[in-house]
């Protein structure tokens, strides 16, 4: 799922080298993001308080995750959301979505692909957003290859919607996309929708959880990946979430695929902290200052 601050190191031949490195970031203003799924539990106690206190970390870029069944954005409308952000020197370029083909306690979820999704476009315009993002793909949402055809289908609907209010629609993955069906996997099924109507959120983790190599995949795929999701994989046997530079995931090697990749914004995100999730952040973003951008 934050106040946008340069932490350039001086000097210009270094400053100019991480420009050339990393193109995504202007001359201006560095994108560190962060993925709100992280802090939910404080954003859903006090989202105006976390905000400021996700911005004063050095977080500048969000991504959201609530609007799918609230149709709002942490209990607030486009406009006020908007306003809080401006207030913090944030921006939130991209938000997660659902699918909405899974009936949530026998209701059908609004604000998703399948639900009301042009009002969702609509409020994620008002807002800034460039990016929106099928979050995830439940358990009843998967099934087999046909199924997948068909979840496929959706997406290119789904994105020929967000095209006409220029915004772009991408697939967030898992692990389960990478799981061999037959001789196929589903995560190639996903990546033959239209490209242009349909590019990808690279997870590193899953996608390194999940035994590939996500050089590989930019590779196989340049120009298909304009989000990460940027979080580490600790080296016990368990390879659970941790902090960004303190596992196994050799960023340094991904970033300078970069510009190949298409890569237009990062975002840190750990599903679970050991203990305050806003001690975990603050080692992630200090790692990435250091080693990254």
């Amino acid at each position: 799922m934050s106040s946008r601050r340069s932490f350039i190191k001086a000097g210009s031949l270094l400053t100019a080298g991480a420009f050339v490195k990393y193109p995504f970031f202007d001359k201006k203003t560095n994108y560190i993001g962060l993925q709100l799924y992280t802090v939910r539990d404080a954003m859903q106690k006090d989202p105006k308080g976390t905000l400021a206190k996700v911005a004063s970390i050095g977080y500048n870029s969000l991504e959201g995750a609530t609007y799918t069944g609230t149709q709002n954005f942490y209990g607030m409308q486009p406009a006020e959301f908007a306003k809080v952000l401006k207030q913090n020197g944030l921006i939130m370029p991209s938000s997660h979505y659902r699918l909405g083909e899974e009936k949530v306690n026998g209701q059908i979820q609004k604000g998703t692909m399948m639900s009301e999704w042009d009002k969702a476009v609509d409020d994620a315009s008002k807002v800034g957003i460039k990016y929106m993002v099928c979050a995830y793909l439940s358990e009843a949402e998967r099934g087999g290859i046909d199924h997948y055809k068909v979840v496929a289908d959706a997406l290119n609907k789904a994105g020929e919607r967000c095209k006409k209010s220029g915004i772009q629609l991408c697939y967030h993955n898992h692990d389960f996309e990478f799981m061999q069906q037959g001789s196929t996997l589903p995560y190639d099924i996903l990546l033959n929708t239209d490209k242009n109507l349909v590019k990808m959120e690279m997870d590193l983790y899953w996608v390194s959880k999940a035994g590939k190599d996500p050089v590989e995949l930019i590779n196989q795929h340049p120009g298909r990946f304009p989000l990460f999701h940027v979080k580490d994989m600790d080296k016990t046997p368990a390879k659970a979430f941790t902090e960004v530079g303190n596992g196994s995931i050799d960023f340094k090697r991904i970033f300078k695929q970069a510009n190949k990749a298409g890569m237009k914004y990062f975002f840190v995100e750990q599903d679970m902290t050991p203990g305050n999730p806003f001690d975990s952040i603050t080692k992630s973003i200090t790692y990435i200052k250091r080693n990254l951008v």
